[in-house]
């Protein structure tokens, strides 16, 4: 749920705003709405209640030819719920109710290994229990399926969790509370050093307007971000997370991978709300 405003409230302070939008969200669902638009093929695990809002998000990723048939509902527990400020300079604040996300159980996922051993990747991110996460990620190593981990919302994870990932994809702030540094560092190479010497392999910075740095096997690389007019970030780094996933199941380079991740991100931002935001890979190939 969007409110546009002019500019994020203060502790204590309402401010009246404009537009209201109600769309489709949630960290994992954006993610796999951009894995699809971005032509991947993709199977979708959560848990939603059995509600009005559960219902239509499981009509929406439908529709984007995603496979819901993993996906768990509840009855007695509402669906996760999102509420949005959006500023006129497009930065937002979000506040989540996870509802049922938290009954997503490391039971649940051992149900779905055979969809997870034959995948070409996992994506992952922490809007359900980290004991799932890990439940995921333990099947995956076993089989050799590669497993990226977007670690928001932010919280600290374990070297033993940071060698299983195959890819990590904090922006600074995340990586800063990994790596247990007090600030986010503007040095990028110390940021991703600091996060290996905590177990981290290859490593993909998303750092908004600047674009994406990436570390992996001693290769480090900036790619800057695109100049475009900025309405709305919310989404932007779920859809970076969903292209990225896609083109490295292609067998796309991490280079490559990343530079089209970062293209699809900043086109996101152009437009307001979630899922609404997220580009098809047709107009990322046309502009």
């Amino acid at each position: 749920m969007i409110v546009k405003v002019p500019h994020l409230p203060a502790p204590g302070e309402t401010v009246l705003g404009g537009e209201f939008v109600v769309a489709q969200g949630g960290k994992g669902a954006n993610q796999a709405v951009a894995a699809a638009r971005a032509g991947g093929n993709v199977t979708f695990v959560s848990c939603v209640g059995n509600d009005l809002f559960g219902e239509k998000s499981l009509e929406v990723l439908a529709n984007e030819k995603i496979d819901i048939s993993s996906v768990k509902i509840v009855d007695g527990y509402a669906s996760g719920v999102a509420l949005i400020n959006v500023a006129d300079s497009g930065e937002n604040s979000i506040s989540v109710a996870p509802g049922a996300n938290s009954l997503l159980l490391p039971e649940d996922i051992e149900k779905i290994t055979d969809t997870i051993i034959n995948a070409d990747i996992i994506l992952l991110q922490l809007e359900i229990p980290l004991e799932s996460v890990k439940t995921a990620i333990s099947i995956a190593n076993r089989h050799k399926v590669p497993v990226i981990l977007n670690p928001a919302p932010g919280q600290m994870l374990d070297t033993e969790l940071l060698k299983s990932i195959d890819y990590l994809t904090p922006n600074e702030n995340e990586a800063a509370l990994i790596a247990e540094l007090k600030d986010p560092e503007e040095d990028y190479t110390f940021l991703s050093n600091a996060l290996q010497e905590k177990g981290s392999k290859a490593i993909v910075l998303t750092l908004g307007e600047q674009g994406a740095f990436f570390s992996d096997n001693g290769q480090l690389e900036h790619i800057p971000g695109h100049r475009v007019n900025a309405v709305d970030t919310t989404a932007a780094g779920d859809t970076f997370n969903g292209y990225l996933a896609v083109a490295l199941a292609q067998g796309e380079c991490l280079k490559n991978a990343v530079s089209l991740a970062n293209k699809a991100a900043s086109l996101s931002v152009t437009m307001l709300g979630a899922q609404p935001s997220i580009p098809h890979i047709n107009s990322i190939i046309t502009t």
